[in-house]
């Protein structure tokens, strides 16, 4: 199905709306869609593209600190990365209402990303039961043992972090699924992460599976892979959503 591409700036969010170009100005299940650490909406358009050929509304933002909204990075260790994330929850709101007051969605909503972008999905599942399904690719729903990982490591190389480093991200543990999952409440979870993964952890995602058996997850862990997604995880996040969203 071809689709068309639109830039819009959503308030001061860069954004690209991927779409089938024959329903452009229809209801369709909207998908805002996260990219990582360090790219851009950009850099996932192809991955956006393949799933709005199936009927989606796929939404691609910058992220604050990225793409369009890039800015010099602080050497202190993650406090970008969770400014950027952090930033993220407070506009995903601001996006889906953007397409409502259009008439360009309805109640099926979708979220999900990569990496930094996962990280972000899962925090909203915590805190925006609107979402009907998600899917979280090599990211991680355990960002509190994320953010402690980052510390162990800062003081093992001698980085520098503020003393009250916990305090200044506090907001962290109100927004960890794997600490209160009871908050998918039964919707839809695809999770996909490789064995080999050098960024985020992978026994992770493997202890947050084993641990809630009862949720509703679609799980893909590949041996062997790494810090990438490739096609045909994409296609599988693709029939994911078709299936739950349509």
């Amino acid at each position: 199905m071809k689709t068309t591409v639109r830039s819009r700036m959503i308030g001061n969010i860069p954004v690209l709306e991927v779409v089938p170009e024959e329903k452009k100005n229809e209801v369709l299940p909207l998908i805002v869609y996260y990219h990582g650490w360090q790219t851009n909406k950009e850099m996932i358009f192809s991955q956006g593209k393949k799933i709005a050929e199936a009927g989606f509304r796929l939404v691609l933002p910058d992220a604050a600190n990225h793409g369009k909204r890039k800015q010099m990075m602080s050497e202190i260790p993650s406090l970008i990365f969770f400014d950027s994330i952090h930033t993220n929850l407070f506009e995903f709101g601001y996006i889906v209402d953007y397409f409502k007051q259009r008439g360009l969605c309805d109640e099926r909503i979708g979220v999900g990303g990569l990496s930094m972008g996962g990280m972000t999905t899962c925090a909203l599942l915590t805190q925006n039961p609107e979402i009907k399904a998600a899917a979280c690719l090599m990211g991680t729903p355990k960002l509190t043992a994320y953010r402690d990982r980052i510390r162990y490591y800062a003081t093992k190389f001698g980085r520098y972090l503020p003393n009250d480093y916990e305090m200044l991200t506090n907001w962290i543990p109100e927004y960890d699924l794997s600490r209160q999952p009871e908050k998918l409440n039964g919707r839809p979870l695809f999770i996909w992460h490789g064995s080999e993964d050098d960024r985020v952890a992978y026994a992770d995602a493997v202890e947050f599976i084993e641990n809630n058996l009862d949720a509703d997850l679609t799980v893909e862990l590949e041996e062997g892979a790494g810090h990438l997604v490739v096609p045909q995880t994409v296609e599988k996040v693709r029939d994911f959503f078709m299936r739950e969203l349509q």
